[in-house]
C-alpha cells in the first residue's frame, strides 16, 4: 500500500490552517475518536473552548473499510446550539455521514457542521473545512511513531 507519513510539523501547520478557514461561530467540538482526537484538542486550545467531546466510530479494521459504522459513546449536549465536529480525513464519507445522521436525529435543534484535516474528492460528503486532498493512504504521526521502537 502507498502511504504517505504526516508528521507532528505538518499536522500542526495544517491545524493552524484549517484553525484561519473556520468561519463560524460554535460552542462545542466533537471530535471522532480516535482520528479527530488531537485535532479537537488543538482547536479547542485555538478557540478557548472548554467544551471539546468526542464519539465512537468503528468504520475500519486495520486499513480495511468494513460494510457499515457503527456509531456510539454519543455525548450529552445540553445547553449547544452550534457544533463542529473534527476528524482526521474523510475518505469515503461514510464515517461523517453516519456521525451527522446520528446527532441529527439526537439533536434536531442543534446545527453541525463538520471539518478535517483531510478529504478526498471521490467521498459521499464533503465536509464544510478542510486542508489537504488525500491522494495515498496517510500514515499519521500518532500511530506511526507510537508503533517505533524506542
Amino acid at each position: 500500500m502507498d502511504k504517505q507519513y504526516y508528521s507532528y510539523e505538518d499536522f500542526l501547520a495544517d491545524a493552524k490552517a484549517l484553525a484561519q478557514k473556520i468561519d463560524w461561530q460554535f460552542d462545542c467540538i466533537i471530535a471522532i475518536a480516535r482520528g479527530g482526537l488531537s485535532l479537537a484538542q488543538f482547536l479547542g486550545e485555538y478557540y478557548d473552548i472548554r467544551e471539546v467531546y468526542s464519539i465512537n466510530t468503528i468504520g475500519y479494521e486495520e486499513s480495511s473499510k468494513l460494510a457499515s459504522v457503527t456509531v456510539f459513546n454519543v455525548p450529552q449536549l445540553r445547553s449547544e446550539k452550534s457544533v463542529l465536529i473534527v476528524d482526521d480525513i474523510v475518505d469515503s464519507g461514510d464515517t461523517v455521514a453516519e456521525v451527522l445522521n446520528v446527532l441529527g436525529k439526537t439533536y434536531p435543534d442543534i446545527t453541525f457542521k463538520t471539518a478535517s484535516l483531510f478529504y478526498k474528492k471521490g467521498a459521499k460528503i464533503a465536509p464544510d473545512w478542510s486542508v489537504q486532498e488525500a491522494q495515498k493512504w496517510i500514515a499519521f504521526f500518532w500511530t506511526e511513531d507510537m508503533k517505533r521502537k524506542i
